[in-house]
């Protein structure tokens, strides 16, 4: 009798050392969880190995029995309550199963949950240590996740109910953008000179890749960089934050009700994503089909998100997750105490909210990862994800900082993950790494200078009163917003950008118009040592005002000393198309640059910041297939995005009019037989490096 294909794959020698292999694992780390949870549980009595055994082939089946029950009921709950309930799942196996011992050692529930938490718990550490630190037992869960809905997908159109067949890697080409948020190029180049990004490295030495850098122009921000990425649109953001003068609105790009406006502004239906395109983690969404974590759309994923699903669900996943991110706060608060101790500057506060954000960045990580594995496994033509690890340390440790440094390092290896999925993906994906802006670091204003901007301008507008900004730009989002200050002056700064508005007045006022309602505003700002450069409208268009000098932006005139100089060749252009940004403050000031360390104040207690002009912040870097064709110059987030969306119709992933269907794409064979140079180029994972 013929062995079925099937069957035969079932039973393939590999497969079936696989699966022992995994399974002598777990019995092993369930056995050591159970012998130490015992041991450590006052008052329970010893019992012998084979007890012990017993209770490791017990919660064996109960949770081969009641995991996929409460996968269906994460999955059905999605949002928060998949959150909740991915934590309690793995609790409750191991609850279900004490209470089931024979031998009786743990009675009452209370007992039980703290035994069953505890258990939880080792398992996670021994797992880590297991994998010695890797992301191994992470990629055979994401590699099982994007095998069930290739499965699933296959069996809608009208494939087996049932197949043990692996699903065949997608030939049809696809398009992986990853964001490495806030990561300068020219820290990148460190980073791999030193041979601390092993993957990207690869690519880059294997002359797969090729990497450059891009000027991100002013602001040098995320919702200003992903509006032109994304939309094409930067802009429609003069900020992080700033005030509307129309509806007296202070906007902040990262308060989704906010964000959910601006998008509203900003889509015109051609957005990089729009042809069944998946938007993850992002400040907007480019018009994708599938939007995930992303702010403008406010809510956690769905029902329909597996990915998320399956990894709160898993004992890999989320409760991984919250046992390493206990640890990352233990970490934080040693190379905080070491900062403090070897008096390293500059430096700001490291505790409060700062705490909780270093293992929610870490479980964000996983999470996208997570869901950009599903999308793969669905075959999204396009997917654009931003991993925030490396900005969010950075702008308290300093953008160089080994901290910041190892956040880097894994993202690094998240790409590395990323490779290791993509032969379990429904195309073949192409991927290109990107940043939205740097950082640069140095002692904050207050810092330098015994006082906040919002002091200086209070003194030269006295007696009216002056309102301004408390949080960093970046925190204020995670807060309801509150009533706008009714204040003659308002001051909004993001980084050592800040933008002044004069609100009894409901137009964009000029110079003439400043001087009359506060003589000494202008001159006293731009004669404080901390500020570099003031901006404000004039007769002749919009001028720099310097302590020594004046640059008039439309025609280059320089009078006395030019302010512009210490920012660099680029800085007329960027202060002249943001004149043009929508809602611009009635007053542009930027902090001072140092010349020698090209370190700039932050107007907020942020030791890393980026917004304005000066140092590193607007050198982000690009990193992309050496076959492919790139314009010779990136000037701002506008190019990027043309840059993008080219490459998309080189793939035959991007129409002018409609949506693609699957008889339209271009497969790889149809490349080569047109001799493009796309089809020898591997994808990373597949055995090469590409």
């Amino acid at each position: 009798m013929a062995i079925s294909p099937e069957v035969r794959a079932l039973f393939a020698w590999r497969r079936v050392l696989g699966r022992m292999r995994a399974v002598l694992r777990s019995a092993v780390t369930t056995f050591v969880v159970v012998t130490v949870t015992l041991w450590l549980m006052p008052g329970v009595a010893s019992a012998d190995i084979a007890d012990t055994l017993g209770l490791v082939v017990l919660v064996a089946v109960v949770g081969a029995v009641l995991r996929p029950l409460l996968l269906l009921a994460i999955t059905a709950l999605g949002g928060w309550g998949a959150m909740l309930f991915g934590v309690l799942a793995q609790v409750v196996v191991m609850v279900v199963a004490l209470k089931l011992d024979p031998a009786s050692r743990i009675r009452g529930l209370p007992t039980l949950v703290i035994a069953a938490i505890l258990a939880v718990v080792f398992a996670a550490l021994l797992d880590w240590m297991a994998d010695s630190g890797s992301d191994d037992t992470f990629v055979r869960e994401a590699r099982r996740l994007m095998r069930g809905v290739r499965r699933r997908a296959a069996r809608r159109d009208g494939g087996p109910f049932f197949s043990m067949r692996r699903p065949v890697p997608g030939t049809a080409p696809g398009l992986l953008v990853v964001q490495l948020d806030g990561v300068a190029e020219p820290v990148l180049r460190w980073a791999l000179r030193a041979g601390n990004l092993p993957t990207l490295g690869h690519w880059l030495r294997s002359g797969s890749h090729h990497v450059r850098q891009w000027h991100t122009g002013l602001p040098s921000t995320t919702p200003a960089s992903q509006a032109g990425i994304l939309h094409g649109a930067s802009r429609q953001i003069p900020a992080f934050r700033w005030y509307e003068k129309e509806s007296g609105k202070l906007m902040v790009a990262n308060r989704p009700r906010d964000a959910a406006v601006i998008e509203r502004r900003l889509s015109d239906g051609r957005g990089l994503l729009r042809d069944g395109g998946a938007s993850i983690s992002n400040a907007f969404g480019g018009d994708a089909a599938t939007n995930l974590l992303t702010v403008s759309h406010a809510a956690l994923p769905g029902r329909s998100a597996r990915g998320w699903a399956a990894f709160m669900a898993s004992p890999y996943g989320f409760t991984r997750a919250l046992v390493l991110g206990v640890a990352e706060v233990l970490t934080e608060l040693h190379q905080a105490r070491l900062q403090r101790r070897r008096n390293l500057q500059p430096r700001v506060s490291r505790s409060g909210a700062f705490l909780a954000l270093r293992p929610a960045s870490m479980l964000l990580r996983d999470v996208n990862v997570s869901l950009v594995a599903e999308q793969m496994a669905r075959g999204a033509p396009v997917i654009y994800c931003d991993l925030v690890d490396y900005d969010e340390v950075a702008h308290h440790a300093g953008p160089a900082r080994p901290e910041s440094m190892r956040q880097l390092e894994g993202m690094d290896r998240m790409l590395g993950v990323l490779g290791r999925l993509s032969p379990e993906a429904a195309r073949r994906y192409h991927l290109v790494v990107l940043s939205d802006h740097g950082q640069s670091q140095g002692a904050t204003f207050r810092q330098q200078h015994g006082e906040t901007l919002n002091d200086v301008v209070t003194r030269l507008t006295g007696p009216d009163a002056v309102a301004g900004t408390l949080l960093p730009a970046e925190e204020e989002g995670r807060f309801e917003p509150s009533a706008t200050p009714d204040a003659p002056v308002l001051v909004v700064s993001s980084g050592n950008l800040s933008l002044i508005y004069l609100t009894r007045f409901k137009h964009r006022v000029d110079r003439t118009e400043i001087e009359g309602a506060y003589p000494r505003l202008i001159a006293g700002l731009a004669a404080h040592p901390g500020i570099g450069v003031v901006v404000v409208s004039d007769v002749d268009g919009p001028i720099a005002v310097g302590p020594g000098g004046t640059h008039r932006l439309r025609d280059g005139v320089v009078t006395g000393v030019d302010p512009l100089v210490p920012y660099g060749p680029q800085a007329r252009g960027d202060l002249l198309r943001h004149q043009l940004a929508a809602h611009v403050g009635d007053l542009v000031v930027i902090s001072a640059v140092d010349p020698q360390t090209q370190e700039v104040g932050a107007f907020e207690e942020l030791v890393g910041s980026h917004g304005g002009l000066g140092g590193w912040q607007t050198d982000a870097m690009l990193v992309y297939p050496a076959a492919w064709p790139v314009a010779a110059e990136l000037n701002g987030p506008d190019a990027v995005h043309r840059q993008l969306v080219e490459w998309l119709e080189m793939l035959g992933l991007r129409r002018e009019t409609s949506r693609l269907t699957p008889g339209e794409e271009i497969t790889l064979g149809d490349l080569a037989a047109a001799g493009h140079p796309l089809a020898d180029h591997p994808v990373p994972g597949r055995g090469e490096p590409g």
